[in-house]
C-alpha cells in the first residue's frame, strides 16, 4: 500500500475515545501524520488526498496496551528470565499490531531501553516502550526464581537511571513467578513436578494443587488439610508418583522463595512512583491484595495502577472488594484479557465481568497469559455484545483512559481529535474484533488485515 503524507477517510462510523462521543457517520483528515479535521458531515473531497472509503466501519483511536510482555529482547519477566526467542517477539508484536494496538507498554521490568528492539535491524511498527522495576527486593526476586537473563548491567541499573533513558512508567512490582501467580501454573511447578514425577501437569490441575498447599493467598488459610489434599492427588492421577508429604515441600519449595522479598518489592516501587510522580504497574491479586491498600494508604502520591485486578486468585467478591479499596483510595483499576475472552485455556471471564458490570474498570490490557492473551478489541466488542458498556465507553477502556492514566507513555494519542497523532485502528462495525486498517502516524501498518 503507498504511503500518502495527505489522507483522508470517509464514510465510517467514530468513536473518538473519549468515553461517550459517537457519530454514525463521519471523515477523518489526517496531514504529516496528524489528525486535522474530524467531522460528521460529508467531508469536501476535493483537497487532493488519497481517500479510503470506510464503509461498514468503524474508526477508534489506536488501542493503547500499558500491561504486555514478550515484545522486547532483553530479561523477560519479573523473573528476569532469559529474553524470549525474536522469532516469539516478532510473533507477539505481529499478533498486537493486527489486533488494533499501535503503543505497547512491555511491563517485565528488568529490560533496558537499549533492548526494545532485537539485534536483527527488523523495526517493527508497533511501538514499544518499557518500564523500570530496578529496585534492591524486585532484583533480588528474580534472582531467587530465576534470574537468568539478568547480567551485571541489569542488576546495576537503577529507576533513576532507567526512566533518564526512556523508560515510561514503574513496575511490574511482583509477578506471577513471584508471588504464585499464573506463571507458576504454566511454567515453574509444571517444571518441577515433572522433574520429580515424570508428569506433565495441565495449568489448571497445577493451580488446583499449588492452592491446595499453600491457599489463594499463600497463607495456607484455605488450603486442603491432607485428607482433601489425598483427594485432589487421586483425581489428578499424580497419588502414586509422589507422595503428599513430598508434594507439599515441592510445591511450597518452588513457590514460596521469592514471596516475602517480591511482596516488599511492591513498597519500594509504591515510594519510587511517589518521589518521582510516576505511574507504577503492580501485581493485584490474592496475595498482593492487601498490601496495595496499605501502600495506596501510605503514600497517597503514588500513581497506582493495580494490574489485572481480575486476577483468577480473586474470587468475584474479593476482586470487587479489593477493586472497591483501591479506588477509594486513588488508585487505577487495570483489567486484562489474559486468555479469558475466547481462548480460555487457563482462565474464564468471570472476574472481568464481575468488575466491569459493577463499573469499577478504569484500563484494560492485555498481560500475557503465557503467551495466551486475547485481544483487547475481543474484549471490548464482547463488552458491547453483552450490554455491559455502550461502545464508547468500552473503548474508551484502552484508549482515552490509558491515555489519561499514562500521559507519559501515550503523548499526544488516544483520542481522535484535530492535533492528535494520527494512531488509526478501523475495524468492522459490527464486531470491532475484526480489524481491517492500522494506521500509525498517519502510514498504514495494516491494510486490508495485512502487516504491510
Amino acid at each position: 500500500m503507498e504511503q500518502e503524507s495527505a489522507l483522508l477517510i470517509a464514510n465510517a462510523s467514530l468513536i473518538t475515545g473519549d468515553g461517550h462521543s459517537f457519530a454514525e457517520r463521519g471523515f477523518v483528515r489526517i496531514r504529516r501524520g496528524q489528525i486535522v479535521q474530524v467531522g460528521e458531515q460529508d467531508p469536501d473531497m476535493a483537497g487532493g488526498e488519497q481517500i479510503i472509503d470506510a464503509k461498514g466501519c468503524t474508526i477508534v483511536p489506536g488501542i493503547i496496551n500499558a500491561h504486555a510482555h514478550g515484545c522486547v529482547a532483553g530479561p523477560s519477566m519479573p523473573s528476569g528470565s532469559a529474553p524470549i526467542a525474536t522469532t516469539d517477539i516478532e510473533y507477539f508484536r505481529n499478533r498486537h499490531l493486527l489486533c488494533g494496538t499501535t503503543t505497547l507498554l512491555n511491563v517485565c521490568g528488568l529490560a533496558l531501553p537499549d533492548e526494545i528492539e532485537a539485534d536483527d535491524g527488523k523495526p517493527h511498527a508497533l511501538e514499544v516502550h518499557v518500564t523500570t522495576a530496578h529496585s534492591a527486593s524486585n532484583l533480588a526476586a528474580a534472582m531467587i526464581v530465576d534470574g537468568k537473563g539478568l547480567s551485571e548491567r541489569h542488576r546495576q541499573a537503577t529507576i533513576d537511571a532507567m526512566i533518564e533513558r526512556g523508560a515510561k512508567a514503574l513496575g511490574e512490582a511482583g509477578g506471577g513467578q513471584t508471588l504464585g501467580g499464573g506463571a507458576q501454573d504454566y511454567r515453574f511447578l509444571p517444571a518441577a513436578i515433572e522433574a520429580a514425577t515424570g508428569l506433565r501437569m495441565m495449568p489448571g490441575d497445577t493451580r488446583a494443587l499449588k492452592e491446595a498447599v499453600l491457599g489463594r493467598h499463600l497463607n495456607g488459610h484455605d488450603a486442603l488439610d491432607d485428607a482433601g489434599l489425598a483427594t485432589l492427588m487421586r483425581k489428578l492421577a499424580i497419588d502414586g508418583q509422589i507422595s503428599l508429604k513430598a508434594l507439599r515441600e515441592l510445591v511450597t519449595q518452588t513457590v514460596m522463595p521469592p514471596v516475602a522479598v517480591s511482596l516488599k518489592g511492591l513498597e519500594e516501587i509504591a515510594a519510587h512512583s511517589a518521589r518521582l510522580r510516576l505511574p507504577a504497574i503492580f501485581h493485584n491479586a490474592a496475595p498482593t491484595a492487601d498490601l496495595l491498600v496499605r501502600l495506596a494508604e501510605i503514600y497517597p502520591q503514588a500513581r497506582i495502577v493495580a494490574g489485572h485486578s481480575n486476577h483468577p486468585m480473586f474470587t468475584p467478591e474479593e476482586a470487587i472488594d479489593t477493586a472497591t479499596r483501591l479506588r477509594e483510595r486513588g488508585a487505577t483499576i487495570d483489567v486484562s484479557t489474559l486468555d479469558c475472552i475466547s481462548t480460555r485455556w487457563r482462565n474464564n471471564p468471570e472476574n472481568l465481568d464481575a468488575l466491569v458490570e459493577g463499573g469499577l474498570v478504569d484500563t484494560l490490557s492485555t498481560d500475557f497469559a503465557g503467551g495466551d492473551w486475547d485481544s483487547i478489541l475481543s474484549a471490548i466488542h464482547r463488552m458491547i455484545r453483552k450490554k455491559q458498556l455502550s461502545a464508547p465507553k468500552a473503548v474508551a477502556l484502552a484508549t482515552g483512559n490509558v491515555a489519561r492514566v499514562f500521559p507519559e507513555l501515550a503523548g499526544d494519542r488516544g483520542l481522535i481529535a484535530c492535533g492528535k497523532r494520527a494512531d488509526l485502528t478501523i475495524c468492522d462495525s459490527h464486531n470491532l474484533s475484526r480489524v481491517r486498517h492500522v494506521l500509525i502516524a498517519g502510514k498504514f501498518a495494516v491494510y486490508n488485515g495485512a502487516i504491510i
